[in-house]
């Protein structure tokens, strides 16, 4: 199970960490008759001035002056900050030596704790820098999460409208003509919408509800056009403890009944799927009218531009899609990688 750390407790616990060693290497040295003083010494050098030190440098003069207002603005703070913390810091020594009974050489005074805090800024320089970037890192990822949601959310609100407008003109042909279908091709646009309306809202979905979709959508064609239209569907291999993106495989078989009726002769649609393994494999074949551009045939409206650029967003480097048109046919193959 993967235990999630807020941010403000991974700090307690890098000072936590960071301030015992620092205190562990400073006692590493001291005697047994001189420990005890030499514990209070450095707790106390470490409480008053090293960590405040720290943290004036990680919490504010690295966000607020380095990164705002340039390098040489924040050096002058910084040795000013670190003359303020070097008198603080020897006041404390003179008064814990005192309170302590006890006295340094004062020939070495000024040197280790020159070091000490010069190690502290160096420290805290790293460490605030460090810190910084990861942040950038971070906001980064959250603002890019947040413009791709944003942008399938708005791809798949263009397809749902798109595709029942296409259904009820389906609908309003078989009300003028054969009314007797009207009915049953109603139930199944029902079926559609709410697969549209429950399913098409979640991340993922099994592999055995878009294709259950998909075969409503092609026996709705199939009542519509009966024997005008010769459309042969398989599928193969289909399991449901596979998932994928809804709505995804629709806009293909969609564009293949846009361009390869009407004024085609002896239309033929053929449509196979099959999952193999983790790839899936969708192949859609339509005949395409003769003098028909390649443009018109892939179609420059919402359909196959759209789906492209969920692909793209949606299974990046995991999928390959190809469109082709030759010998008065327009195939498009789609191989698809559902474990990314």
């Amino acid at each position: 199970m993967k235990v999630h750390i807020s941010e403000t407790n991974k700090k307690i616990l890098f000072h936590a960490g960071l301030w015992s060693i620092w205190l562990y290497l400073s006692l590493a040295s001291a005697k047994d008759e001189e420990f005890w003083n030499k514990t209070v010494l450095v707790a106390s050098l470490i409480v008053s001035t090293h960590i405040p030190l720290f943290l004036l440098n990680t919490e504010w003069l690295i966000p607020k002056i380095l990164i705002r207002k340039g390098v040489g603005f924040y050096l002058l703070c910084l040795i000013a900050a670190f003359a303020v913390f070097s008198f603080l810091h020897y006041g404390v020594l003179e008064g814990i030596n005192h309170y302590l009974g006890t006295e340094e050489e004062r020939s070495r005074k000024p040197v280790k704790g020159l070091l000490a805090l010069i190690l502290v800024v160096a420290i805290s320089l790293g460490y605030g820098l460090l810190n910084y970037v990861v942040g950038q890192e971070q906001r980064q990822q959250e603002q890019d999460k947040e413009r791709l949601q944003s942008e399938l959310s708005f791809l798949r609100s263009q397809i749902s409208p798109h595709f029942i407008f296409n259904i009820l003109n389906s609908i309003v042909y078989l009300i003028r003509s054969k009314s007797d279908l009207a009915e049953p091709v109603t139930l199944k646009l029902s079926e559609l919408m709410r697969y549209m309306l429950y399913e098409s809202d979640h991340a993922h979905i099994p592999l055995e509800k878009e294709i259950s979709y998909l075969e409503n959508y092609v026996e709705l064609q199939r009542i519509r056009f009966e024997e005008d239209v010769d459309i042969r569907l398989s599928v193969e291999g289909i399991s449901s403890s596979q998932f994928i993106e809804p709505m995804l495989l629709i806009p293909f078989v969609e564009n293949a009944f846009k361009h390869g009726v009407g004024m085609v002769q002896e239309p033929v649609i053929e449509i196979d799927v099959a999952l193999k393994g983790s790839d899936l494999f969708l192949s859609v074949k339509n005949k395409i009218a003769s003098g028909r551009s390649t443009s018109d045939s892939v179609g420059s409206g919402i359909g196959l531009k759209n789906i492209n650029r969920r692909l793209e967003l949606l299974y990046p480097k995991t999928h390959q899609l190809t469109i082709t048109r030759e010998n008065g046919w327009f195939l498009v193959t789609l191989r698809l990688n559902l474990t990314a």
